[in-house]
Order: structure tokens, then C-alpha cells, then sequence
């Protein structure tokens, strides 16, 4: 499901227990399903059948290891502010492909507000940002582009709050 299709989709109503398999699989994805199913307080076979539901409805979308990036060389985050002169369909869809394809970039949202577009970008050093830099303003014609350098990781979380069940 697309980034806008997500925006506009009514979900299918989670039960508690729903709630809490989605909350034990982001804290640790590796835990077998008996684990899963002890923790919610289901055996086995039908925590495994809500599981398989929950990706067959694109609810849960992939299960993932979480990579340390400071400990295999990606020692700086960049958030890239840009601006667009252009907002056709046909420039944003040269742009987006454009983007997408750099491995750098680790989300690219479309914005509300002063910025068109927002991206966050890990590389090792400045020189692999330059080049990544010299990439970018090279693939579409571009207004302003902003970079501004994490200088230090506060709060980074990967699991979503799932809200709690409201009672009807």
C-alpha cells in the first residue's frame, strides 16, 4: 500500500490481542511463535493464524533486523531540506524515481509548509555527503536545498505506540 493510499485507508478494527502481537513483534521479531503466543496469552497455532493475518493485510509489512549504523561506517545523518520551483506531476515523478534509487537516503517524505521535501541521509563522512550532494542537485532542477547535520542521536524508536482498543 502507498504512502497515500495509507493516509486515506480506514483500518481494519485490532483487537487487544492484535494489538499486543504488533507490540511484542516490534520490540523483537526473532521470538518464536510460541514466545509470541506466551506473551499475549495465546498458544501457538491461533497466534500463528493472527500473525499470518496481520501480514496478509499488510499490517505488519516485514520483519527486519535494526543495524547499528555508527558500527559499519555511517557515522553521519543529514536531514535534507529542498524546494521545489517545479511542482508538476512529471517533475515530481523524475524527482521521486531519482531519490528513491539513492541507497543515502533513508526516508524522503513530500511537506507541508515552507519545504517541499524532506529526506534523511546517512554516509560515512563529508565526502561521501558532497558526493551525495553533487547527485542530488544534478538529477532535477531545484529552488533551495538545505542540509542540516545531526550532531547527536537523542531518541531513535522503530515501533510504532499502537494505540489502545477504544471501547465502543
Amino acid at each position: 500500500m502507498s504512502e497515500t493510499a495509507a493516509l486515506s485507508y480506514e483500518p481494519r478494527r485490532l483487537d487487544a490481542i492484535d494489538r499486543k502481537i504488533l507490540a511484542v513483534l516490534q520490540e523483537d521479531a526473532s521470538l518464536s511463535v510460541a514466545e509470541i503466543g506466551e506473551r499475549v496469552g495465546l498458544s501457538s497455532t491461533p497466534c500463528w493464524k493472527r500473525i499470518q493475518r496481520l501480514e496478509a493485510e499488510d499490517i505488519i509489512l516485514r520483519r527486519v533486523a535494526l543495524v547499528d549504523q555508527n558500527k559499519i561506517g555511517l557515522g553521519i545523518t543529514v536531514f535534507v531540506s529542498v524546494e521545489s520551483g517545479d511542482h508538476s506531476e512529471a517533475w515530481l515523478k523524475t524527482f521521486a524515481d531519482a531519490v528513491s534509487a539513492m541507497p543515502e537516503v533513508m526516508e524522503f517524505y513530500r511537506m507541508a509548509g515552507d519545504v517541499d521535501y524532506m529526506l534523511r541521509v546517512v554516509v560515512a563522512d563529508m565526502q561521501a555527503y558532497d558526493t551525495f550532494y553533487k547527485k542530488l542537485i544534478s538529477t532535477v532542477a531545484l529552488k533551495n536545498v538545505t542540509s542540516r547535520f545531526a550532531m547527536e542521536k537523542i531518541k531513535s524508536v522503530t515501533a510504532l505506540p499502537v494505540p489502545a482498543l477504544v471501547a465502543a
